[in-house]
């Protein structure tokens, strides 16, 4: 199998992301809408942190101004998301303020996946060849593997500042996930 270009790495991460939040409604126990939570604020916080550390600067160096005025726009969004994934990963699915957040928080994302699936990722993949495209994809699935795997809506998001926060943050959160429940290997990949 060939290497994932850098939009098919994004697109399958919303997708999975899009999943982890449908089963988070659909579950019918407390203990499995948790998992599906947990699965969820996992998947979407380790993509949002590697967007900013990978395609991000990306953006920037290839597309110039428009890619900083581009990006500024992603930060933006993100911010939001972060924000409302900071207060969602820790409230119980049965607080009665728990779906309306994640409707807000899923609001939120879908306009930055619209964003990005038609102005950033498009215009990026036409200024990289495919070999360049899938080294970036690359670089991006390998930063998911040392990111925080919670929402730091507080830490910077900007290269550097970020990568730093992000190493200091991300064994902290990797403990916690040894105490959280997830649903199973074999449920997540069957729901994708």
């Amino acid at each position: 199998m060939a290497p994932l270009t850098i939009s098919e790495a994004i697109g399958n991460d919303h997708k999975a992301i899009e999943t982890f939040a449908q089963n988070i409604k659909s579950a019918t126990t407390l203990e499995d809408k948790t998992k599906w939570r947990n699965q969820f604020t996992w998947a979407l916080a380790r993509h949002a942190v590697s967007e900013e550390l990978t395609m991000y600067p990306a953006m920037e160096k290839h597309m110039g101004k428009e890619g900083l005025e581009l990006t500024e726009v992603d930060r933006e969004q993100h911010q939001a998301v972060k924000n409302d994934l900071y207060a969602l990963q820790s409230l119980s699915p049965s607080s009665p303020t728990f779906l309306p957040l994640l409707d807000r928080l899923l609001k939120d994302l879908h306009t930055h996946i619209e964003h990005e699936s038609t102005e950033d990722i498009p215009r990026l993949e036409k200024l990289l060849s495919r070999e360049e495209s899938q080294a970036l994809a690359t670089s991006f699935e390998r930063t998911k593997g040392i990111v925080p795997t919670r929402s730091h809506p507080s830490a910077p998001n900007r290269p550097y500042l970020e990568n730093l926060a992000a190493l200091l943050a991300a064994p902290v959160d990797r403990v916690g996930d040894w105490v959280r429940g997830f649903p199973s290997a074999e449920e997540v990949r069957g729901k994708l």
